[in-house]
């Protein structure tokens, strides 16, 4: 029996992202992003020298958010970039203000930000946060629930963000009929169908 050789690597770049959903003491949800760029064995960019172990890119970003996913404030905070320049472009992201976390976010806001109106890193950074702020406002909703079922409710509901946002929560999934019972849907959305339960 013959072992495979052992192939030896060696690092050259690590990214790191963290998105990270916070409550507010105000009701309101703060959704932290962090990305970097590490080089563990040093680069020599065009306007600086990075030694092993530093930052390329190091970028911040906070978003604050209500329930409903609307933006109330933003914060960007470029700590390490390749160039002196890159900072400028940190005010552009209050332009994020107002807008919905929801399906079509992205492409809205990179309408704002995208290409020369911002930075790609933090335009980049804005995905995984949208995902952590629907994770963290689903995270206030179940303790709100107290461990009761969406179904177990009376009344009408408003369709929850995540009707249409892949193939699990398509309209025809029973996960759907579990989440946003036909009888707990509000009139202008009983044109939407999905498996009876």
């Amino acid at each position: 029996m013959t072992t495979a050789p052992t192939i030896h690597r060696r690092p050259l770049h690590t990214r790191t992202v963290t998105c990270s959903g916070f409550l507010r003491d105000d009701g309101l949800i703060d959704i932290e992003g962090e990305m970097q760029d590490i080089t563990p064995t040093g680069t020599d960019l065009l306007f600086k020298t990075v030694p092993p172990g530093g930052a390329i890119h190091h970028m911040r970003l906070t978003l604050t958010i209500d329930r409903d996913m609307v933006i109330h404030h933003v914060t960007a905070r470029i700590e390490a970039g390749p160039t002196q320049y890159c900072p400028e472009i940190e005010s552009a992201y209050a332009g994020l203000k107002g807008l919905q976390i929801r399906g079509g976010f992205r492409q809205q806001a990179k309408a704002i930000v995208g290409g020369v109106k911002g930075c790609t890193h933090l335009t980049e950074l804005l995905g995984p946060m949208a995902t952590t702020a629907m994770q963290s406002t689903m995270a206030i909703m179940r303790a709100e629930r107290n461990g009761r079922r969406p179904m177990d409710g009376e009344g009408p509901m408003p369709r929850p963000a995540l009707i249409g946002s892949c193939h699990t929560y398509r309209m025809d999934s029973p996960v759907v009929e579990y989440l946003w019972p036909v009888r707990r849907r509000m009139p202008e959305d009983l044109g939407d169908t999905a498996p009876s339960a």
